[in-house]
């Protein structure tokens, strides 16, 4: 009797499942930040892989005269069967030069530039294999040396706000003891608050959540900005082997949650909200580029009909 009234929708999950898992995955990443402060460091500790390891590495007066660029490093990564595109996207000479007045913009045409581009493929005759290079998240490094957000970090988040989900990150919290950084994370909020910045909004936890995940949730919440430190080197602390810094004074251990938020960001990153950033850019930022787009594709329709129909009447 159980098995007549089984329609079998219920195996629906795994339908889509299986098919995901035969697709594949990608994932556009941003880091941004001046130069010194561990970007690419820590990209290669969140991602156990190596995508520097061409990078040519600046002088302090290459760096000055170096404008803000574009690179691009793509790797994939198979864990347990599951595949992954990963793009990271870094933008090496940003905050280096002398004068830093509008040093963000290459980085909105850049991303616009992708938005741009998925917009005409969506467009297309041929939509069946549309390659994703939207921008899913953009990592900000904030420097642990001054007293919260410089000019040119809020000049960077409001122009990008509305572009992109932007993740604050307190760089190099090694260099900070545990009350500094509570107070720099505060005024770091603060500030945002303050100058009315949008950075990605964790999504409410269902009601039917368990209680250890709405627990995370509201742990990697209140962690904003992560407080990082990256290391690829792994030393032995109290006769383990762990990834971590080795100082005069002890040792520094990245994957530590007493040390640092590094397993807080990578749990957010890739356990808990990757598919959340790839929705937020699907739904929100790329639809607002669209609607901007269809908006001046109807407005010019419309100057062309008007201008055709008064040479009519003339």
């Amino acid at each position: 009797m159980d098995d007549k009234e089984y329609v079998g929708f219920a195996t629906l999950p795994n339908q889509v499942h299986r098919k995901s898992v035969k697709k594949g995955f990608d994932f556009t990443l941003m880091v941004a930040g001046e130069s010194g402060l561990g970007k690419s460091t820590l990209v290669n500790s969140l991602f156990l892989t190596d995508l520097y390891r061409d990078r040519k590495l600046l002088s302090a007066e290459e760096r000055i005269m170096q404008t803000v660029e574009i690179t691009k490093h793509a790797v994939d990564i198979e864990e347990k069967g599951v595949r992954l595109r990963l793009t990271i996207v870094d933008t090496p000479g940003f905050g280096d030069a002398v004068n830093n007045t509008e040093c963000w913009r290459p980085v909105a045409e850049y991303i616009d530039q992708q938005f741009e581009q998925y917009f005409r493929d969506e467009s297309g005759l041929n939509r069946k294999n549309i390659q994703d290079n939207r921008v899913h998240c953009c990592l900000y490094f904030i420097s642990p040396y001054g007293h919260g957000l410089r000019p040119l970090d809020v000049e960077f988040m409001k122009a990008l706000h509305q572009r992109v989900n932007i993740v604050p990150i307190l760089a190099k919290a090694d260099t900070l003891t545990p009350p500094e950084v509570d107070r720099k994370k505060r005024k770091i909020r603060e500030e945002i608050e303050h100058f009315g910045i949008k950075i990605y909004q964790f999504p409410d936890c269902d009601s039917d959540e368990d209680e250890d995940f709405k627990l995370q949730d509201q742990a990697l919440k209140e962690s904003i900005p992560f407080a990082v430190i990256g290391s690829n080197t792994v030393v032995e602390a109290r006769g383990r082997r762990v990834r971590g810094r080795l100082y005069p004074w002890g040792i520094v251990e990245v994957e530590n949650p007493g040390h640092c938020d590094f397993v807080k960001l990578r749990t957010m990153l890739v356990r808990t909200h990757m598919q959340d950033l790839k929705d937020v850019t699907r739904e929100t930022h790329y639809e607002n580029y669209r609607a901007q787009c269809i908006q001046s594709m109807t407005r010019l329709v419309v100057k062309e009909r008007n201008r055709k129909d008064g040479s009519r009447n003339r």
